[in-house]
């Protein structure tokens, strides 16, 4: 939805994105104090999530977005490309609620944590297009990468998300690879070197 206005007096700019809503919330979104988890069809924003989650009291904003790239790889690892657009679909409750989770399971692991937003795109998002948005506000650096990588890898694991890959001559669901857990068990098996959870 496209719309240039003010709102608590920031200006939202060209594009109204998930972040720029009024307090009211849809189905897919929750917002609760220091956490903000959407699953969306609408645009997602790096600059509305840095705003939201700058605190007086957080000296790091760590973000981490995904975007629709114009090649893929499968489950053995081989390449195709010519993508233009990924549909994703998602079970969206389910989806939400991990989200929530995995926000709980990152604050108490880094209690320093301001905020936390976990955005993701459902539709049609082409490439470019930002399709996950992390953003994590802390005291300081460490905690908030730590906590960006977490919720990442987390929600990569967790969160049920099926994508619908259109090509210029045709289309394919996309096999993860990743077999959905819960986020007590991918949490327990995370580490930050191995950029996932460890299999």
């Amino acid at each position: 939805m496209l719309r240039s206005e003010q709102r608590k007096g920031c200006a939202v700019g060209e594009v109204d994105t998930v972040l720029h809503r009024d307090e009211k919330t849809n189905d897919s979104e929750s917002r609760a104090g220091d956490v903000y988890v959407a699953v969306t069809s609408d645009v997602l924003s790096v600059e509305a999530a840095i705003e939201w989650a700058t605190l007086p009291r957080c000296g790091a904003v760590v973000t981490f977005t995904g975007v629709v790239r114009e090649y893929s790889k499968d489950i053995a690892g081989l390449r195709t490309d010519g993508v233009v657009a990924i549909d994703y679909q998602s079970y969206e409750s389910v989806a939400r609620a991990r989200l929530l989770e995995i926000a709980e399971v990152a604050q108490q692991r880094w209690p320093g944590i301001g905020r936390i937003a976990l955005l993701h795109r459902i539709g049609s998002v082409v490439v470019g297009e930002a399709s996950v948005l992390v953003c994590v506000s802390s005291g300081h650096r460490v905690d908030a990468f730590l906590a960006a990588q977490f919720c990442i890898d987390i929600l990569k694991a967790c969160v049920p998300v099926w994508k619908l890959e259109h090509r210029a001559d045709d289309r394919s669901w996309v096999e993860t690879g990743v077999q959905i857990e819960t986020v007590e068990q991918a949490a327990s098996q995370w580490s930050p070197l191995t950029c996932g959870v460890a299999s």
